[in-house]
């Protein structure tokens, strides 16, 4: 869904439109985020044969979609999110192919393109995770929540002490985000 606030971050799932049409979810497993600008590329929107820009408001809000830091236009936070994947899972640092596959598995419900949802505890949860308050995504940042809405953060609300949350963020880039991956989280969030 295309909204007016500006992104700090474009995205790609790979070739999702015909014209200026979307005409699919995903291409493939293979979601990145990359920078704005690298090397002075540029590509116009809608072009026939490649890639449609997604994009995104912070890295908090790419990665609760799924999405991972592309490995050329954003080869620090790659090997930064590697090197947490390792650590939070307890893993060796992982291919991309390996990342994508397991994101793949916990950001849709199989055999469709429904949005897969986590049950964590409250407590567990680190700054740049999105969940599902009421209904209403926002972000953990600090003891706090800050609701997404179409203009930015919104209200910030005390984060609940006890209990389970309904997680958005895939599982494993919880666990990236646990061991210390610096997300980039708008400053309004805070």
């Amino acid at each position: 869904m295309a909204i007016p606030l500006r992104g700090a971050w474009t995205g790609n799932r790979g070739i999702l439109h015909r014209g200026p049409d979307i005409v699919r979810f995903h291409a493939s497993d293979l979601w990145i985020t990359c920078a704005l600008e690298f090397k002075g590329r540029h590509q116009e929107q809608w072009q026939p044969h490649h890639y449609t820009f997604l994009f995104f408001h912070d890295e908090a809000v790419s990665l609760a979609a799924g999405h991972r830091p592309c490995g050329e236009c954003r080869r620090g936070a790659y090997d930064a999110y590697r090197a947490a994947w390792a650590a939070g899972l307890g893993v060796e640092v992982p291919a991309a192919k390996e990342m994508n596959r397991r994101l793949h598995q916990e950001r849709i419900v199989p055999g469709t393109h429904r949005r897969r949802l986590h049950e964590m505890a409250w407590a567990d949860l680190p700054d740049g995770t999105f969940v599902l308050l009421e209904g209403t995504p926002a972000v953990v940042v600090d003891d706090g929540l800050a609701e997404w809405t179409h203009d930015g953060y919104g209200p910030f609300v005390s984060r609940p002490r006890a209990g389970v949350a309904t997680v958005v963020t895939p599982p494993s880039t919880v666990a990236v985000l646990r061991a210390g991956y610096p997300v980039q989280i708008d400053g309004t969030a805070r």
